[in-house]
């Protein structure tokens, strides 16, 4: 790898920490489910802006492994509106050319859910224009722990071959909403050299506008992988 002059490249493979539906609708008097609406909302057309601007691979972080330890009905009504939003929009999804990749622990969702992911790659998955890869029941440290459990030698590649989505490429810029300054457990493996962009926006505010300030913003800067200039 080489290093990258300001300016000379796009962000083509871009992950995003969608952080601060909670504390959209607390701020609001909202219940926090209805926050997550509106955030799902908000990566709809997300994904549209993504797909107009270029953008080939776009990884969200949906629900993480430790999402598990919020409150029990916040959690159930996740689960609900997550499988509602696959089918519902999975048909819009397959219209734009978009192709659905979910990463994560299936094993530990209902089978009903591990069903719905299913018939949505299926559906999806000759779509050329962009890879949504969805993050739900994933977290970093656990993809590393179950690829090194497979990992009999070889080196790097042979290693990324183990990892939850090996045609995931690492992303080129890391987005995290709401003023957090963390990953998370956020993509560990593939994020080693990845730019951060920190915004206080809150994701159900995140906008187009948001999007393109960030791309900007990787544009501008240097890439070395640890060389020097």
């Amino acid at each position: 790898m080489t290093a990258q002059q300001p300016g000379d490249g796009s962000a083509t493979n871009v992950a995003i920490i969608m952080d601060g539906n909670g504390r959209w609708a607390t701020e609001r008097g909202l219940p926090v489910l209805e926050g997550h609406r509106r955030g799902a909302r908000t990566l709809k057309q997300t994904v549209k802006d993504a797909v107009g601007l270029g953008i080939e691979q776009l990884t969200v972080y949906a629900f993480s492994t430790e999402n598990w330890a919020r409150p029990r009905d916040e959690v159930a009504g996740l689960m609900e509106m997550f499988g509602k939003l696959i089918v519902s929009e999975t048909p819009e999804l397959h219209d734009e050319g978009v192709r659905m990749v979910f990463v994560g622990r299936r094993s530990e969702v209902s089978e009903q859910m591990q069903e719905q992911m299913a018939w949505a790659e299926a559906e999806t998955a000759e779509n050329p224009r962009m890879t949504l890869f969805v993050a739900f029941n994933y977290g970093g440290r656990a993809e590393i722990l179950d690829a090194a459990e497979r990992y009999e030698g070889g080196g790097e590649e042979a290693f990324r071959e183990l990892l939850y989505e090996p045609e995931m490429r690492d992303p080129e810029l890391v987005i995290r909403t709401s003023g957090e300054e963390r990953l998370s457990n956020f993509l560990l493996w593939q994020s080693a050299y990845s730019e951060l962009f920190f915004t206080d926006v809150l994701w159900p505010d995140f906008d187009r506008s948001t999007l393109e300030e960030a791309l900007q913003a990787y544009a501008s800067r240097r890439r070395r992988f640890g060389a020097r200039e």
